[in-house]
């Protein structure tokens, strides 16, 4: 316990001490041997070292002006810390809300990062033995893993496979995703993981169930 600190059994003593004097009720009307209300106060806000507050304690326990004016600066110190301690609450409940949103819009950049959309609503699809015409490649960030591809216009609902092949013909990745119609919009989703696959330019090729091949041209950056 510091200079000025009250330990529990210190504060039992003086609240007896103090108890008394209001049972008792000693008025003092010309306040005669009172300490002055800046004392008082001191003592009603702890700033007064228990040494020096012990000498007054007597006097506290035998008139009842001190007491009544000691009990009006006890409320008032109660009142402000009950204050105070609001205001720290209020202030770290603040803090962890900025906190926490700063955290959630950071969780949410990160999957806005992850996630990729492919949209092959507009792309041509092969007709008999006619080529498809030069279309620009698809360009996906290769940080994203989570792949959302909305299928060319025809698709129907079902399990479609996706892969992704080098331009020189090697397989680079596999995926297999269950296609559902939204609005009339197949939308297929797959999860990917390409690790530290140097891709660059290849082709996504997507087929429903066993199928033939469609193939769109990709970039990976």
């Amino acid at each position: 316990m510091n200079a000025k600190g009250y330990s529990a059994r210190d504060e039992r003593r003086l609240l007896d001490a103090l108890g008394r004097g209001l049972l008792k009720e000693f008025p003092n009307p010309e306040r005669s041997g009172c300490p002055g209300a800046d004392v008082l106060k001191r003592i009603a806000y702890r700033t007064m070292p228990l040494n020096e507050a012990e000498k007054w304690l007597d006097h506290l326990g035998s008139c009842s002006p001190c007491y009544a004016d000691f009990s009006e600066f006890r409320r008032a110190y109660e009142a402000r810390r009950k204050r105070t301690l609001l205001a720290i609450a209020a202030t770290i409940l603040v803090v962890a809300c900025i906190v926490g949103w700063f955290l959630l819009q950071r969780h949410n950049e990160v999957l806005v990062a992850q996630t990729a959309l492919l949209d092959l609503r507009n792309r041509s699809l092969p007709r008999g033995t006619e080529p498809n015409p030069p279309e620009p490649p698809l360009v996906l960030n290769r940080a994203a893993r989570h792949w959302i591809i909305y299928l060319p216009l025809g698709s129907t609902e079902g399990t479609y496979e996706i892969r992704i092949v080098a331009d020189s013909g090697g397989l680079l990745l596999t995926a297999t995703g269950e296609a559902t119609l939204v609005s009339g919009i197949a939308s297929l989703t797959v999860d990917v993981n390409l690790g530290s696959k140097n891709l660059g330019r290849c082709n996504l090729e997507i087929r429903k169930n066993t199928g033939e091949w469609n193939s769109f041209p990709l970039v990976m950056r």
